[in-house]
């Protein structure tokens, strides 16, 4: 049948769309970590060497470090650079490991991501209504950008972990259990 090859490449071809905007975003948030050492170089500096303090840098670094860690957790999964126990992971074939991938994206990283955006939107919502900023008087009047992170991260992690599903069911179909 020559219609059931490119049917079985839909799946691989469609997580291969989900997951470019993923990585492309955790690719653009990794240079935060170099901005966040760069504005906490600044911080320690001058406080240290000028006796000046600054309540709105040191809070950038904060800012920073969300957005490097709830924007980039998509693009982690993606490269498979998550913390895995791999006591039996790495033992078992391509075509178990594809499985316990499905298995894995469809029953904690999706259910997860839509929990937590579920969860998250009202306390969002709450936040976006007021303009919530620092209660410290020279912070960053940012808090509702910050919270925003959470559902982006929701919704990152929830693509990637389709993506994820996606590339797993690919390889079973395949038979050969090649990811």
């Amino acid at each position: 049948m020559p219609n059931a090859q490119p049917a079985r490449r839909l799946p691989a071809r469609l997580a291969a769309a989900l997951e470019t905007p993923v990585v492309a975003i955790g690719n653009l948030v990794a240079w935060c970590a170099i901005l966040m050492v760069i504005v906490e170089f600044a911080v320690v500096l001058m406080r240290y060497v000028f006796g000046i303090g600054s309540v709105a840098l040191q809070e950038s670094v904060i800012y920073l470090h969300a957005a490097t860690f709830m924007l980039a957790c998509g693009a982690v999964l993606a490269r498979d650079g998550h913390v895995r126990v791999d006591v039996v992971y790495g033992r078992i074939g391509a075509r178990w490991q594809a499985l316990v991938d499905l298995l894995g994206a469809l029953l904690f990283v999706v259910p997860l991501a839509v929990l937590t955006f579920h969860v998250s939107l009202p306390y969002v919502a709450r936040s976006w209504t007021i303009l919530e900023g620092s209660r410290e008087t020279s912070g960053l009047p940012f808090v509702y950008l910050l919270k925003t992170l959470i559902p982006a991260f929701a919704v990152l992690l929830a693509v990637q972990g389709i993506s994820m599903a996606l590339r797993a069911f690919a390889a079973l179909a395949a038979g050969n259990g090649e990811r």
